[in-house]
């Protein structure tokens, strides 16, 4: 399983090689590794001739990694240059050679090593630099400071008004990090938590915390985690193994200790997999009203486009578990009544708009395909039957495409597309007092990328993309915190960290 797990940590989804089954330990496995070196092959048996076999360029061509491309950099221009090439130029055109599938494959590896964003660098083990000097952006300079590090692999933070943070580790609990740095012990009574410390792969994890929008005057905490069990459904008898499921619970944090819980969703006991907690989604997020929106990742490969499954789902309840009446799958029979849309990959981040009442996800793609989605009722995101990207193995994503008898126009399409992948992760809507210049844009972090950025949408559609912060460690949560600070939950296999992001002097031109 050593290669699913890899490609796990890839995307923190629970994604095999599509329609490909896995490599017990035993046998001679490829490694993910190797199934990439085909697409470096490609390039090397019919491009490096011309280009470098580093992408350097040669006597025949030009270099395609460290310059401009004269025809443009996107995947629309890298793959129309391949398809129709620039004969008067002397570059053949490759659509009588390479299908369109490996045109797009072809495509993808340029833009991966142009972009240092290769899949197989998922740098858990990358060491976090944390950089000293004054960082200028369009709009304002910032600097970083470190709060905390040596936490275990951690998922989310949740900045509490008195500029203490809640933390949770997956495999540890949730504790409270005060405004110096310290954490404290970890509060009891919490959902129980499984695994080892350092763990990337498991079933129980505790996953987001998230306040209520009026916390101060309930003290209301909502935690998602993943519910483990053992001999509780047909899966885990047949496997004699545990299985695991989305959950959602809230409860009150007195005296270092969890009271008060409530269960606020759970899904049906036959839905709970043996499938690694990485593919869960894991994310809440509310509106000022009190709706609750959760995201569930695919654990199961055919559940994100059926009804009747949790899997795939964005699904939205009352903050005290009720039905919205108005949800809208409520009037059909052979729908959970709690779906708010539907397939969906591998959900990462999700954050409720409160100035527009809009609700947005980032989403793992497969190789390419990463998205920030607006999330609209009723609405289908794909998922495993189209997505801009490709299957690891180079394939065209259209699994149960035929059967489903879906087609491109059913889909809601992504407002920004991510291709090459950056891992997208957390996102928060800007609405400080730091960084007024970022008002109303949405921050995004990232995992593979290790990159924060800034995205300016207008009425729905996009319109920039501006790197505030590059090549720093993947950035598993952002959040903003009092007068409008953004505090990074910095992901590490030996030490996880949070850091803050505060205005600074620009330095002297």
């Amino acid at each position: 399983m050593k290669e699913i797990l890899l490609l796990l940590f890839v995307f923190n989804s629970v994604a095999v090689l599509a329609q490909q089954t896995p490599q017990d330990d035993e046998e001679d496995e490829p490694g993910l590794r190797a199934l990439f070196a085909r697409f470096g092959d490609l390039y090397q048996d019919n491009c490096a001739v011309c280009h470098g076999g580093s992408f350097e360029g040669a006597a025949q061509g030009t270099p395609l990694i460290g310059v401009e491309l004269i025809h443009g950099d996107g995947m629309d221009e890298i793959t129309r240059s391949i398809r129709d090439g620039y004969p008067d130029k002397g570059m053949p055109a490759w659509s009588e050679t390479f299908t369109g599938i490996e045109i797009q494959s072809l495509s993808l590896w340029i833009k991966e090593n142009r972009e240092g964003m290769l899949i197989t660098d998922i740098g858990l083990n990358r060491d976090i630099v944390i950089p000293t000097d004054t960082i200028q952006t369009e709009h304002h300079a910032l600097r970083l400071e470190v709060l905390i590090d040596g936490l275990d692999m951690s998922f989310s933070i949740a900045p509490l008004p008195d500029g203490r943070l809640l933390l949770t580790e997956k495999s540890q609990g949730l504790s409270i990090i005060s405004a110096a740095g310290e954490q404290s012990d970890y509060i009891t009574g919490t959902p129980e938590v499984y695994g080892e410390r350092g763990s990337f792969g498991g079933l129980g994890w505790l996953l987001d915390v998230t306040l209520y929008p009026d916390y101060e005057s309930n003290g209301w905490i909502y935690l998602h985690y993943s519910e483990r069990c053992e001999d509780c459904n047909a899966t885990s008898r047949e496997t004699k193994r545990p299985v695991s499921m989305n959950a959602l619970v809230r409860g009150r944090i007195r005296n270092g200790e969890w009271v008060d819980e409530e269960s606020i969703w759970k899904a049906p006991i036959d839905s709970y997999t043996g499938t690694t907690d990485i593919a869960t989604g894991g994310r809440t997020a509310m509106d000022p009203e009190g709706f609750v929106f959760i995201s569930v990742g695919f654990k199961t490969m055919d559940g994100n486009q059926d009804l009747a499954s949790p899997h795939g789902k964005i699904h939205r309840i009352h903050d005290d578990g009720r039905i919205p009446e108005d949800n809208p799958f409520i009037d059909d029979p052979g729908a959970m009544a709690t779906i708010w849309s539907y397939g969906h990959r591998s959900p990462q981040g999700l954050e409720f708009n409160a100035k527009t009442r809009q609700l947005w996800g980032t989403e793992h793609g497969p190789r390419g395909g990463d998205e920030i989605n607006l999330l609209k009722p009723g609405r289908n995101y794909g998922w495993p039957a189209f997505s801009k990207g490709q299957n690891y193995d180079g394939s065209e994503v259209n699994h149960g495409r035929a059967d489903l008898e879906l087609e491109l126009e059913d889909i809601e399409q992504p407002v920004v597309d991510l291709t090459p992948s950056p891992g997208v992760s957390s996102l928060v809507f800007y609405d400080g007092e730091a960084f007024p210049g970022w008002r109303g844009d949405i921050i995004v972090a990232t995992l593979k990328a290790s990159d924060l950025f800034r995205v300016e949408i207008d009425d729905g559609k996009f319109v920039s993309k501006e790197p505030l912060i590059e090549n720093l460690a993947r950035i598993r949560d952002v959040e903003i915190g009092a007068g409008g600070i953004l505090y990074l939950l910095l992901e590490h296999a030996a030490g996880s960290k949070i850091v803050r992001v505060v205005p600074a002097e620009p330095e002297a031109g």
